[in-house]
């Protein structure tokens, strides 16, 4: 088939659907005799071209809202366009990251070689604009590495405080140097001991134990028992529960503050998904998470109660969206039912329809598949078939002249001369318009010929009459046979070019290879 074939198509088929002659009605009908003639067109083939650069998420929503067109793909990316804030999710995600940074940096001043790399690298991976595999990547190894934290090696140092670390080590020195001059004062039991009580204490869980309690007591009454034989393991023992507790805080504390962190990002993405008014909302939180910037200490339980006052907050102000869609939940799913209980039933009919109505002959959807039938049985088989196409000739000009429903009187009497010259174990339908289709079984190009030829005659003796006035009526037929060609699509675009050529050719005709 050709462009020009086509084209004429395109335009028919903008006519019998009663569509005006728009570029883009044009551009639809004329993609659609392509594809029904097996032409690929480029222009045609733009929009799905378009739909695969996209990401998944939005070519699963083109699917769901059957996108066909340009002007309808351009439309729904303004629509998703406009519903997006892109400058509140970055100023947020900024505040976040500047806090995660200020924590960061506390952990860098830990005295802890592993710990100091790790908060390094965590900041230089968040000023890199990291993915969400690579943050969760750091999140485990924070996890591991508190799980994992081992501070023995400070029991190498003797007395410690974990409040003035360095100036502990300076006196413990001090002391050492003393021994090995042999000049160290026993009555300087007492400091040390005074300073082995207060590094047992820990410096992060809220208590301590029982046994770490008493060891402080029995120091403070009785420092002289730092020499005693014995003590370095007890003392070793108390530095190991002291450590064990402050583990456990902090573990208690990064899980607490992640769990909010964790709540609040959801319920902003929530708000900001569910509503194109929370500006204020969103200008309130960003202020209140903006302030963390400000603070440089490691204070978990401050963080951890702001964080908890902006949830709250948060809670608050979409609250009413809650209730709102609580209120309208059960009315929209009884809609949905029905809606798909309707579609249901639509698609029920459709499938169950194979008449046409105005004929009573089969409509395409039964064309179809009796063309699939017969295909199937010449593949299995070797019976063949011919294919016959009528088109009326001018039959536009009765719908001018006449009017729709004598149009539609001319159709339905055509319909009946096909009925009258069929043999019963042929196949007759409406193709689409005042385009009909005989499938005729173990027949050849000739007896379509022969078939057509009756229905040509038929047609041309008959009196077409609508409100006692005579409508004169011609018909153009096309003829192929399937052995002659390649497949059921070849066969049928056969007869359709052979009925073109018949109309070409002065109409009342019947055109097939001979």
């Amino acid at each position: 088939m050709t462009i020009q074939s086509i084209i004429r198509k395109a335009i028919k088929r903008l006519e019998l659907e009663g569509k005006l002659l728009t570029p883009d009605f044009y551009a639809e009908a004329f993609c659609k005799e392509a594809l029904k003639a097996g032409i690929k067109s480029e222009d045609c083939s733009k929009i799905e071209a378009f739909k695969k650069t996209l990401n998944k998420e939005f070519q699963k929503d083109l699917k769901q809202y059957n996108i066909k067109t340009t002007s309808e793909l351009i439309r729904f990316l303004i629509s998703k366009l406009n519903r997006t804030n892109p400058s509140h999710c970055a100023a947020i995600l900024e505040a976040q990251t500047a806090l995660s940074k200020k924590i960061l940096n506390a952990i860098e001043a830990l005295h802890n070689q592993q710990a100091t790399e790790l908060a390094k690298q965590n900041i230089k991976l968040l000023s890199e604009e990291p993915s969400v595999a690579e943050i969760e990547q750091f999140k485990q190894l924070w996890i591991n590495f508190v799980e994992s934290y081992d501070d023995t090696f400070l029991k190498s140092l003797g007395d410690v405080d974990n409040s003035n670390l360095k100036k502990n080590i300076e006196s413990i020195n001090a002391i050492s140097k003393e021994i090995e001059n042999n000049d160290f004062d026993t009555t300087k039991l007492g400091h040390i001991a005074s300073l082995l009580i207060s590094s047992l204490v820990p410096s992060i869980a809220a208590k301590t134990s029982n046994e770490i309690i008493n060891l402080s007591q029995k120091l403070k009454k009785e420092p002289q028992l730092l020499d005693s034989d014995g003590i370095e393991k007890t003392i070793k023992k108390a530095i190991a529960l002291r450590i064990a507790l402050d583990k456990e805080s902090v573990k208690e504390m990064i899980a607490s503050l992640d769990g909010v962190l964790d709540k609040l990002s959801s319920r902003l993405i929530e708000m900001i998904e569910s509503s194109d008014s929370s500006n204020k909302e969103i200008k309130v939180i960003k202020k209140d998470l903006e302030s963390y910037t400000e603070y440089n200490g490691v204070n978990f339980k401050k963080a951890h109660t702001k964080l908890l006052t902006i949830a709250v907050s948060l809670e608050k102000h979409t609250k009413s969206l809650s209730h709102d869609l609580k209120v309208h939940s059960d009315e929209v799913a009884m809609l949905d039912k029905k809606v798909k209980k309707l579609e249901e039933e639509l698609q029920k009919a459709k499938e169950a329809s194979k008449e046409d109505f105005l004929t009573k002959l089969y409509n395409k959807r039964a064309l179809d598949e009796q063309m699939e039938i017969k295909e199937s049985e010449y593949t299995r088989y070797g019976h063949n078939y011919s294919v016959v196409m009528f088109d009326l000739d001018h039959f536009k000009n009765v719908n001018d002249t006449y009017g729709h429903a004598a149009g539609d009187a001319v159709l339905s009497a055509f319909a009946k001369i096909l009925k009258q010259e069929v043999r019963t174990v042929d196949i007759v339908g409406r193709f689409g318009g005042e385009e009909f289709m005989a499938l005729l079984g173990e027949t050849d190009s000739k007896g379509g010929f022969i078939f057509a030829e009756k229905v040509r005659k038929h047609v041309q003796k008959a009196r077409f009459m609508y409100k006692g006035e005579r409508i004169a009526v011609t018909v153009s037929c096309g003829v192929s046979e399937r052995k002659l060609n390649t497949s059921l699509k070849s066969t049928i675009n056969e007869a359709d070019e052979n009925l073109y050529k018949a109309k070409e050719t002065g109409r009342n005709k019947v055109v097939y290879k001979k």
